[in-house]
């Protein structure tokens, strides 16, 4: 049987260890406080999800060493981990450091880092929520911190044997180009920036760096706050940066969520094909299990996928594996691991068990 890289996100905020994240969640236990407080809206929408494995801390080795083995029991062999970089310094890297890597177990698990620098603000504070448009960290970064940064991704966790590399290069995956091509001073400074790392990684022994495009939702970048607003297409933008490859991080980010999960599947399997067609680099297909951001915010928040259940899952999976094998493919990606304040997880729950699970161990293991 072909092997397959099914590769999660990893949302890194199930854990009090990190002293910045009680500006958002004051109890102490990360995300857990919006997922573990979770109560009906006023239209009498309810939200009553609650983990098998409870309220954990996601940087405890012991805890990790058994999620792992989960994964690798049902066929997620990589772990993608969202990474940040805020105020001059990181932010949410205990769960990866301590938990994932400290894991007795973390060599037989594959990771790679996306770098989510997007702007913060207060979508992930509930008692804040509705001012989503105010922007507490930026998530740019200059030269001289991208280099800071690249040495970091470096020296803490590219050279690791368990990371996740395509011909002898570390794959880093980039969120939001706006905010990576602006933060550089504009495309050409964030093409020299990607040289000097490319160059700097073969001190450590590799032929370079993988760099990885998250696709969002069109064939049109706005690279604004340089010489003004200028308009670029993806696959040229993509093209002339080097980038190696492109996934999708949410379904959401190319499609109408408020309707059933069979309906988003088949702009799912449109949006493959558009990719694949579109840039002269591989595409790495993704699947999105739902969406459904209202843990998140007191008021009700309209786009809540209908019908997304591990048998509608497992026909996702099968209909990602089709795509990959005809592509010539074997990494996809799944959103995600744990994004429950999205609704969108594999870990096990009381309305479903280890259903999502289950199906991606049913087409993949």
């Amino acid at each position: 049987m072909k092997k397959y890289d099914i590769a999660a996100y990893v949302w890194p905020a199930y854990t009090g260890d990190e002293p910045r994240t009680r500006l958002f969640w004051e109890e102490g236990i990360g995300e857990w406080q919006s997922v573990k407080n979770s109560s009906p809206k006023s239209n009498g929408y309810s939200w009553d999800r609650k983990p098998l494995w409870g309220y954990v801390n996601e940087a405890d080795p012991y805890v990790m060493s058994m999620q792992i083995d989960a994964a690798l029991d049902h066929g997620v062999n990589v772990f993608i981990y969202d990474w940040y970089w805020y105020d001059d310094r990181p932010f949410l890297e205990n769960c990866l450091n301590d938990g994932f890597l400290k894991a007795p177990n973390c060599d037989k698990m594959k990771f790679y880092l996306m770098w989510a620098n997007h702007d913060a603000n207060y979508t992930w504070d509930k008692r804040n929520s509705d001012e989503f448009t105010d922007v507490i960290w930026q998530g740019k970064a200059d030269r001289q911190q991208f280099e800071i940064i690249g040495k970091r991704w470096l020296e803490k966790y590219f050279i690791k044997d368990n990371y996740y590399k395509i011909d002898n290069k570390p794959v880093i995956s980039i969120y939001e180009m706006n905010n990576f091509v602006v933060g550089l001073g504009g495309v050409e400074g964030a093409i020299d920036a990607m040289n000097w790392l490319r160059e700097e990684s073969k001190k450590y022994g590799f032929d370079g760096v993988h760099f990885q495009f998250i696709r969002w939702n069109g064939e049109t970048e706005s690279i604004t706050g340089v010489d003004g607003e200028v308009m670029v297409t993806d696959s040229n933008l993509v093209s002339k940066m080097g980038f190696s490859s492109l996934t999708h991080y949410q379904f959401v980010h190319f499609t109408d969520m408020d309707r059933d999960y069979e309906e988003i599947l088949e702009d799912a399997k449109k949006e493959w094909k558009k990719a694949k067609e579109s840039y002269e680099i591989p595409y790495f297909p993704h699947v999105s299990i739902g969406w459904d951001n209202n843990p998140r915010f007191k008021d009700y928040r309209v786009g809540v996928v209908k019908n997304n259940t591990p048998e509608n899952f497992e026909k996702a999976l099968l209909a990602v594996k089709e795509f990959a094998d005809e592509s010539g493919v074997s990494l996809i990606t799944i959103n995600s691991w744990n994004e429950w304040t999205e609704t969108s997880y594999l870990e096990p729950d009381n309305k479903h068990g280890y259903g999502y699970l289950e199906a991606v161990k049913k087409v993949f293991k």
